[in-house]
This record gives C-alpha cells, sequence and structure tokens, in this order.
C-alpha cells in the first residue's frame, strides 16, 4: 500500500511510472541479494544447501515422532507388565512370583 502511494505520488509530481516500478524492482532483488549474502545463501550450491536442510529436518522429525511413539509403547507394556503382577499377586498366585 505504502509502496503504490509512492509511486503515484511521484507520477503526479511527474516522474514516469516505468522508472519507478524499474527503480523498486533493482532496490527489490538487491535488498533480496544482500539478504541472502548475509545467511550465507548467495552462492549457486545455496539452493542445494536448502534442499539438504530441508531433508535433514524432515529426517529429524521423523526420528522424534518414531522416538516418541517407542517410548509410549514402552510405558504402556511396562504399566500392563505391573498390572499383570499386581493380578497375579491378589489372585494368589504369590508362589509363582516367590519362586
Amino acid at each position: 500500500m505504502i509502496l503504490a502511494g509512492l509511486i503515484a505520488h511521484a507520477n503526479a509530481k511527474g516522474c514516469d511510472v516505468a522508472t519507478l516500478r524499474a527503480l523498486v524492482e533493482e532496490a527489490s532483488e538487491a535488498g533480496a541479494a544482500r539478504a541472502l549474502d548475509r545467511v550465507g545463501l548467495h552462492d549457486h550450491g545455496a539452493g542445494r544447501d536448502v534442499e539438504e536442510l530441508r531433508e535433514l529436518l524432515s529426517a529429524w522429525r521423523a526420528v522424534k515422532r518414531s522416538a516418541g511413539k517407542a517410548a509410549v509403547g514402552w510405558a504402556v507394556r511396562l504399566i500392563l507388565i505391573g498390572l499383570l503382577i499386581g493380578l497375579m499377586w491378589t489372585v494368589g498366585l504369590r508362589s509363582l512370583l516367590n519362586g
């Protein structure tokens, strides 16, 4: 909105709209290039670097998800074993547990 207003204002003052648009486009590209340079993504291999980072992040999320499922599975097994031992104890099968 602000940019459109500035272009309209400059156009009213006599500037050519095409020149203003070209100026904005060049400034945008220069700003984007500077931002990429600051984060180290200015070379030709930057696209591949970003792809690798995405793959790594995806793999990390998969590992977290499977580790969480495994932890829940083990917790459920331990609870069931505890319930089974408690049931055996209360039913009177203490002799099996005592050896």
